[in-house]
């Protein structure tokens, strides 16, 4: 069962159906109860960084999610799902995040680049992992955000895009993956990537 956070914001509906469409059971909550419990967890989001670490406070669900990543609970990050894993955003002054990872969420600045970056962009893959099985190198995704993380360890990267700079659009470290593009939106390839995920959590 992946268990599927919903913090009054994201494309649930999509996520959740991307992955019964790939064959796995999925459920939908936003009890920290059920995601103390969950096989896995996947946390999607758009929005504002500073909305989003708001409503997991007030759902009681920071410290449960910080104590089921470090236990070892695979866990998916969409979007904001990435983003919260590191220190601190600077969107709208400083927000803290989770602080699982060490780093910052900046702002694309370049006044050449529309912002936010909408639309398809590709993938240069750094470290292949189980995530991006049978999904080649500069394969596109989709992307919707204005703001970027930038991790201290560059060595959880597992894809860099060129919007302006090369900016990270995935990490991976041990039961951690976490992606700036929006599977559920990306058509056959993030279908795949769905299906990865589930058949990590299954052990394949």
């Amino acid at each position: 069962m992946i268990t599927v956070i919903d913090y009054g914001s994201g494309n649930l509906r999509s996520v959740e159906k991307g992955f019964l469409k790939a064959g796995f059971d999925v459920k939908v909550t936003n009890r920290p109860e059920d995601v103390q419990k969950a096989d896995a967890i996947v946390l999607p989001g758009v929005g504002a960084f500073r909305d989003c670490m708001k409503e997991l406070t007030n759902l009681g669900m920071t410290d449960v999610l910080v104590e089921a990543i470090k236990k070892g609970t695979p866990y998916l990050g969409i979007c904001l799902g990435l983003q919260v894993l590191f220190s601190e955003s600077v969107e709208f002054g400083s927000t803290k995040g989770l602080d699982i990872l060490k780093g910052k969420v900046v702002k694309f600045e370049s006044s050449e680049l529309k912002v936010p970056q909408m639309g398809w962009n590709e993938l240069n893959i750094k470290n292949s992992t189980p995530l991006f099985n049978e999904i080649p190198d500069k394969s596109y995704f989709y992307f919707v955000h204005s703001y970027y993380v930038v991790p201290e360890d560059k060595n959880i990267i597992s894809t860099t895009t060129d919007y302006g700079i090369e900016f990270t659009s995935s990490v991976c470290r041990d039961n951690i993956y976490a992606v700036q593009f929006h599977p559920e939106k990306s058509q056959g390839l993030g279908l795949q990537m769905l299906k990865n995920f589930g058949n990590i959590v299954a052990g394949k």
